[in-house]
């Protein structure tokens, strides 16, 4: 993740509700600075502090890679004009605006020694619209806006329900350069439960150990440690994989349910009531154990994904209704 700083001179309002930055490919001499060449490098994931009037008012995440696109309208009557680049981004308005002034002597030793989006008062260096922030001053930056960053950061993921981190990932695999072409494509088609891994996991698993279901036409391989939190080797491992039904990927995926290391499936106290009726949670199929190798995987996902939203867990093997201890 890098943090991003973009200074507006007086307001960011246009941006901010058109949930986008962008600036001309060129200068009006035709050559370009930093902040243009910035433009191209904002990834899916990224954050942005949005300064305007010399506060910060706003934080952004970045959506998607840059695109070439004329000047949004100012208005329905409005032609567009000028070409440029344009990247979707997702903002949240704070609640508490910082003031970089106000905490100059903190931010000063911190700054970049060039292009600097602050100046050593920490008024806003209008001259640079788009900076790269230094790792430091992004930790103090995060420290001084009480946690709004994190709280935007998790509001703008539940709305996104996960896809943002993946196609972060994905991003990042295209920019690698320690493997080509085709170790690329299987990771990436791993995320969707595609090529090489799918067909690992078919060599493991015969059903969807809820609901029973064989034709495997019918089901989704599911990563056990989420694609996102695996590593090369973990995002092709069979044993890292599971053929779900669509409805049962999708309880497993959002940490609603998991599986003992026996096959017992383990529900969320948190799960409507009716959805575990409606969708047959409370008669799966026969439980069977899983491989050694399966364990440790659903060791993590019992551990960082099950029941996140806090609480215990119950099984079907106490009916239901107790909670394990």
């Amino acid at each position: 993740m890098t943090h991003w700083w973009v200074n507006y001179p007086h307001s960011d309002r246009a941006e901010i509700d058109g949930s986008f930055l962008w600036l001309p490919k060129s200068n009006s001499s035709g050559s370009m600075n930093q902040s243009h060449r910035n433009m191209n490098r904002l990834m899916p994931g990224d954050v942005v502090l949005s300064c305007a009037a010399g506060a910060i008012a706003a934080i952004g995440i970045v959506l998607e890679r840059a695109r070439s696109a004329p000047m949004p309208g100012n208005g329905a009557d409005a032609a567009p004009t000028d070409d440029g680049w344009l990247v979707p981004v997702r903002f949240v308005e704070l609640v508490k605006p910082l003031q970089p002034k106000d905490h100059a002597a903190q931010i000063r030793p911190l700054l970049p020694p060039r292009q600097s989006p602050l100046r050593a008062s920490g008024a806003a260096n209008q001259q640079i619209h788009l900076a790269e922030i230094p790792v430091p001053l992004a930790q103090l930056l995060r420290r001084l806006l009480q946690r709004q960053v994190e709280d935007g950061e998790a509001r703008i993921g539940m709305e996104l329900d996960g896809r943002l981190a993946a196609k972060a990932i994905e991003e990042q695999l295209w920019q690698r350069t320690d493997i080509g072409p085709r170790e690329r494509w299987q990771l990436i088609n791993a995320r969707i439960g595609q090529g090489v891994f799918r067909a690992r996991v078919e060599l493991i698993e015969t059903a969807c150990r809820v609901t029973g279901i064989l034709d495997r036409r019918y089901l989704r391989a599911t990563h056990i440690k989420p694609w996102k939190d695996a590593d090369d080797s973990e995002k092709l491992d069979g044993a890292n994989g599971l053929l779900l039904s669509p409805h049962i990927h999708h309880l497993f995926d959002r940490g609603h349910i998991s599986f003992a290391d026996d096959g017992t499936l383990l529900i969320s106290r948190h799960l409507n009531p009716y959805v575990r009726k409606a969708w047959g949670l409370e008669r799966p199929a026969p439980a069977h154990p899983f491989t050694p190798e399966q364990r440790v995987h659903l060791d993590y996902h019992r551990r960082q994904v099950f029941e996140k939203i806090g609480g215990g867990r119950r099984s079907v093997a106490d009916s239901g209704l107790e909670q394990d201890r």
